[in-house]
């Protein structure tokens, strides 16, 4: 099983980003995500037995956190990776506290997985495969929006012939 952690929008959210990501498809070219594609990874696990399946969501049980409100205000690119993304000016601290705190609790529960070596970007993919050419991108204004997190989830991610398809596996409410 191809796993990651990740905080999902609302509907409303996750339609309002797919459609700056279908804005900036016009403008950039690339493929902008779907709106039911729309979110946020906080670990990726990758290929995970699923024997470990139960003590990964166990360990994700563990971890308490209080909900709080994610701002998006800016829009930016990777050329390495050829992706435009939404993200945080200030990223809150209990969003950082809930990526720290969910690779602890992986850890403590030997689950293996590569943990990042750059520090935690929080990031919201909005267009893949952007054309070189494009690059460097001179990304718009992002009208703010803010994104309430009231939970996290476990998704099993699943290659398609037109991107990735998402299968919700467990969610986590906030709590504490």
């Amino acid at each position: 099983m191809r796993l990651f952690f990740a905080l999902w929008p609302s509907p409303e959210s996750a339609e309002s980003l797919a459609g700056v990501a279908r804005d900036c498809a016009l403008r950039f070219g690339g493929r902008p995500t779907r709106a039911e594609t729309v979110h946020m990874t906080l670990a990726f696990l990758g290929e995970q037995p699923e024997v470990r399946l139960a003590d990964i969501v166990a360990a994700a049980n563990t971890l308490a956190f209080a909900p709080f409100d994610l701002p998006l205000d800016r829009l930016g690119a990777w050329r390495h990776n050829r992706v435009l993304w939404a993200g945080c000016r200030a990223a809150p601290d209990a969003l950082s506290a809930l990526a720290t705190g969910l690779h602890a609790v992986l850890a403590q529960a030997d689950v293996r997985f590569e943990a990042e070596s750059r520090p935690f970007n929080p990031h919201v993919t909005l267009l893949r495969s952007v054309p070189a050419s494009a690059f460097p991108v001179s990304t718009p204004s992002l009208v703010p929006r803010v994104w309430r997190c009231e939970r996290f989830v476990l998704v099993e991610s699943q290659r398609l012939p037109d991107g990735a398809g998402y299968r919700r596996v467990a969610e986590f409410p906030a709590r504490g």
